[in-house]
């Protein structure tokens, strides 16, 4: 029978729909379900003064994260070729730089666009060295001189722009909070509204990382805390207890779109959960066991109080009540499908869990919120395979502890984007590639990783890796090296290729002359004006100009580029024909009618390129608008 929706016979509330879009789209101005007037002067980038009590977490520099947060930035994403794999054809990218900018770079190409995101931050140790703003009150223009200190190969030098966190420090907390903030800020606006974050962390700071994470995604949006126990044992040096285990803050962007999760069950599990057989084996495989007891969290019920016949003859009655109805146990029975448990005190009635079900298919899993068969030495191991020396990387995550949040999380036919800012030595993009090959996925990755300087003495700098960057890539290179290999030895071919290789970005300055609003004098402007008569840099690439184009134009870093000859000149049509940019330093009537013809829906050329041109610029801008093409001139 269908069914309708029925109507709630009240009269339309504009307010009401106002604070429910507030509450899904803003969920970081919300206390306890209402709406905190300093948390949403704070997210309109207001300074504001805390003086009422009130719940939530505060902490010295919180007012200037929302400041951090607010101001736009005008840097650009410089495509590196040399240190790209199949720099033309793949969906992947790899970006070299600060991770806060990065973010806001991408707001507005990957806004709402990336399915799941993993990150391994700093965890705040006292030995931890990362940037943060020591000085609560800096600029964004001291900010960025101090995050852009590069030595003479234009490696990120540790001095002058990591700080080192020590347990000393008055602001301990406080500055681990200020840098993570906002980043998880930025980072939650490029979620999809069915996406999901997983954030690795431990004891130090696991407490305020879920209050943070509970104010920027809201409470309700928590899933779970997944724990993983990262070690078998040892702690000799421990002073108290031996700590096994680390957390995994899982969340969603929007917990009413993110529908039921269900993991696969590989061969390891299977043998390790489901551990019994019986006669159904053939057919519907091992099974496991359930307690058929109902617990004290589920409401009294008179119909789940019968008697069950036990193998001796005798009936076992519940100590409470059972989980299934007289009529499905009787069912059951006659399958064969309860197992009962001799005890001191008579039998136990357990069901049986098949792990297929009555037609055959395999039965959907949910996973477990402890993780305890995956280990460090994983991830050590694997850095040895790859390199031959455990010391390239230290503690890097093991690919099986991200591979089951990816399966769980993705979709393996959609091209589903998957972000790691905080990339380290490049696991999130093995795991990835891993997954894509054993379940033929399509997964797409963007990793985001400063150039931090590798220590001279470390056994990466001695083997040529100068920044963690270069190990990161490098390891993505051999994985896929690996993966391609795989992939051909198999005798059953698909047919179906791997996207193993990544487009490498970094963080760099406009291409742009970027107007200063500091002038101090009329001789000063005038210089500047004249300089603007040409407003792009002169070492600027147009390679470098086009990515920063489609970045600013919102465009996916991975837009198809198509550069076509039009009277000599280069013009690229990307978006399928949707949008043309010409970047040469001249135009002429000819090219301009060429690009008409094309019929884009959107034009973008340099300024410089009419020369000075008026008559010609205006032509175009006639031309463009009578063949309804959005004309701009940078």
């Amino acid at each position: 029978m269908t069914t309708f929706p029925k109507m709630d016979g009240t009269s339309y509330s504009p307010q009401q729909e106002l604070f429910e879009l507030l509450q899904a789209r803003f969920p970081d101005v919300f206390t306890e379900g209402k709406i905190d007037p300093i948390r949403l002067k704070r997210s309109l980038g207001e300074q504001v003064n805390v003086d009422s009590e009130r719940y939530g977490l505060n902490w010295a520099g919180k007012s200037d994260c929302y400041r951090h947060i607010q101001e736009s930035t005008t840097a650009t994403l410089k495509p590196v070729r040399k240190e790209s794999v199949d720099f033309d054809t793949t969906q992947n990218l790899f970006i070299e730089g600060d991770n806060l900018e990065v973010l806001k770079v991408l707001q507005k190409s990957y806004y709402g666009k990336v399915k799941m995101i993993y990150i391994d931050p700093p965890y705040n140790t006292g030995s931890d060295s990362f940037i943060y703003p020591d000085r609560f009150q800096e600029s964004q223009d001291d900010y960025l001189k101090r995050i852009g200190e590069k030595d003479e190969s234009g490696n990120l030098m540790r001095d002058g722009m990591f700080q080192k966190n020590s347990r000393d420090n008055g602001h301990y907390h406080s500055n681990w909070l200020s840098m993570m903030y906002p980043r998880l800020f930025l980072a939650r606006n490029l979620l999809r509204e069915d996406g999901v974050i997983f954030v690795s962390i431990d004891n130090n700071e696991v407490h305020n990382l879920r209050l943070v994470m509970d104010e920027i995604f809201g409470a309700e949006n928590f899933i779970d805390c997944i724990i993983w126990k990262k070690r078998y044992g040892g702690g000799s040096k421990e002073k108290y207890l031996v700590s096994l285990h680390e957390y995994i803050l899982f969340y969603s962007k929007d917990v009413n779109h993110l529908d039921p999760l269900f993991v696969h069950q590989d061969e390891a599990n299977i043998a390790r959960y489901y551990k019994y057989k019986d006669e159904k084996f053939e057919t519907r495989g091992p099974y496991r066991t359930h307690p058929l007891e109902a617990t004290k969290s589920m409401g009294d019920r008179k119909n789940l109080i019968y008697p069950i016949p036990a193998p001796d003859k005798t009936y076992i009655n519940p100590q409470r009540q059972w989980l299934w109805k007289k009529e499905r146990v009787e069912q059951a029975l006659k399958n064969n499908e309860l197992e009962f448990i001799k005890t001191d005190k008579g039998y136990s009635v357990h069901t049986k869990q098949y792990w297929r079900d009555e037609s055959g298919e395999v039965r959907q899993s949910k996973m477990f919120s402890i993780i305890d068969n995956v280990y460090t030495q994983s991830g050590t191991n694997e850095i040895i395979e790859l390199f031959g020396n455990a010391q390239i990387f230290s503690f890097p995550k093991p690919t099986a502890l991200l591979k089951p949040l990816i399966q769980l999380t993705t979709d393996s036919v959609q091209e589903e984007i998957v972000l790691d800012f905080f990339a380290g030595s490049g696991t999130t993009a093995h795991a990835i590639i891993a997954q894509n090959y054993e379940d033929g996925g399509n997964r797409k990755y963007i990793l985001v990783q400063l150039p931090e300087a590798c220590a001279d003495d470390s056994e990466a700098f001695k083997k040529g890796y100068k920044t963690i960057a270069d190990v990161a890539k490098e390891r993505i290179r051999r994985v896929g090296k690996e993966i391609v290999k795989k992939k051909q030895s198999k005798l059953n071919l698909d047919g179906k290729k791997i996207d193993v290789g990544f487009k490498v970005l970094e963080l760099e300055d406009s291409n742009f002359k970027v107007w200063r609003g500091d002038v101090e004098s009329a001789e000063v402007l005038l210089e500047q004006m004249e300089a603007f008569v040409d407003n792009t840099n002169p070492d600027a690439i147009k390679e470098s100009v086009l990515y920063e184009l489609i970045l600013k134009s919102g465009l996916d870093l991975n837009v198809a580029v198509e550069k076509r000859d039009i009277g000599g000149k280069a013009v690229f049509v990307l978006n399928g024909g949707k949008l043309a940019v010409c970047l040469e330093d001249e135009l002429n009537q000819a090219v301009v009618d060429a690009v008409v013809s094309i019929k884009p829906e959107k034009v973008l050329c340099l300024d410089k390129s009419f020369g000075g041109n008026d008559q010609l610029k205006t032509n175009a801008m006639l031309q463009m608008e009578q063949a309804k093409i959005d004309f701009k001139v940078v």
